[in-house]
């Protein structure tokens, strides 16, 4: 790949990370804003985990930026990402545990639908853009965030399916069980981070040249 050709890559790969970012921003304040309105677990769970991400968007996108250097802060916001991740995977389980014990029934969401709904929509669209663009660059740090815009997508399947079942049939139990699935992949996103994965040789962005 020439220069030019590279240089236009990385830029692409960053405005994909932008708009990852600004996304997970909205999606964020959205879901969590109806969540705690519906009593949604499921939906306050998929908002905390969308800023989390944000999080780690914001680290990678750090790293696109820089040559060299910051390896250990790099690594202590990663573990923190990471722990945020565990922390959030305990609470949804715990809560969508009592919800289902106590027979706490949530308030349908319109709006969480439509949000899960079009983040069904977006998070393939973008994760497919930054395999692409990672190949062009063979960032692996590129790719793996791409898995973990993938991971959203599926986290918003859950979350139609759960909000969707309870406005349409009345099965409020559907809620708590998509907080429950959401669990074992939001804590797979926790050890990711933990293990460096999300930001993994970020620097070769830059630093390898064709």
């Amino acid at each position: 790949m020439t220069e030019p050709a590279r240089e236009e890559s990385l830029r692409k790969g960053k405005r994909l990370e932008y708009l990852t970012l600004l996304w997970n921003s909205v999606e964020a304040v959205v879901a969590v804003g109806s969540g705690v309105l519906a009593g949604s677990t499921a939906l306050v769970g998929f908002g905390v985990d969308s800023l989390i991400e944000s999080s780690s968007g914001a680290v990678l996108l750090w790293r696109l930026s820089e040559k060299e250097g910051g390896d250990s802060r790099e690594g202590l916001a990663l573990r923190l990402v990471g722990y945020s991740f565990l922390a959030l995977a305990a609470w949804v389980g715990w809560d969508a545990a009592k919800a289902l014990l106590r027979k706490e029934a949530p308030e349908e969401s319109i709006v969480g639908i439509v949000l899960a709904a079009v983040s069904l929509i977006v998070m393939p669209i973008l994760a497919r853009a930054k395999r692409k663009v990672a190949g062009e660059l063979g960032s692996r740090a590129l790719e793996a965030d791409s898995r973990q815009t993938d991971i959203c997508a599926y986290l918003s399947a859950i979350l139609l399916v759960g909000l969707g079942l309870n406005a349409a049939l009345g099965w409020w139990w559907a809620d708590p069980m998509a907080g429950l699935a959401m669990v074992p992949i939001i804590g797979w996103e926790g050890v990711g981070a933990l293990r460096g994965e999300v930001c993994s040789d970020c620097h070769l962005d830059l630093s390898s040249r064709d």
